[in-house]
């Protein structure tokens, strides 16, 4: 079989469309598989992401006389307000809850207030569930 110029080229061009079709195909299958979050179109939006939820904490003393009162206030950041808030204190290696609780206001605001008898430092944090704020700690003289 004798091939002429002219046939080799249009062979190899047939070869290399087929080539692009088929690669082209399997990699849109691959990126396909694993994009999270499919584009929006008429029949389906893109799927909503959750916004990931905070708590901040600001003590109003970083030290105070056994008996008094310390004020927290900070922000809960993705929380629906009237979300139950309360105050965990660190004794004796684990968290543990204290009667004190408040809600987020409008805003995502909070402000809370306890009473800490107990001498020393005390490591104190603001709960939702199982979100947590940073430790503050306020010195108990």
């Amino acid at each position: 079989m004798h091939l002429t110029l002219r046939s080799r080229c249009v062979r190899g061009a047939a070869a290399g469309a087929l080539s692009v079709a088929l690669v082209s195909v399997g990699s849109a299958g691959a990126v396909a598989a694993t994009d999270p979050s499919p584009m929006p179109t008429r029949t389906h939006s893109a799927m909503p992401t959750a916004a990931a939820k905070a708590i901040t904490i600001r003590a109003s003393h970083s030290s105070i006389k056994a008996g008094h009162s310390v004020t927290l206030t900070g922000r809960a950041d993705h929380l629906a307000a009237g979300a139950k808030l309360t105050v965990q204190h660190w004794v004796n290696g684990k968290w543990t809850t204290l009667r004190t609780t408040t809600v987020a206001k409008k805003g995502n605001t909070y402000t809370v207030s306890t009473k800490l008898a107990v001498k020393g430092p005390q490591k104190l944090r603001v709960v939702h569930g199982a979100t947590h704020s940073r430790t503050v700690t306020v010195h108990v003289t």
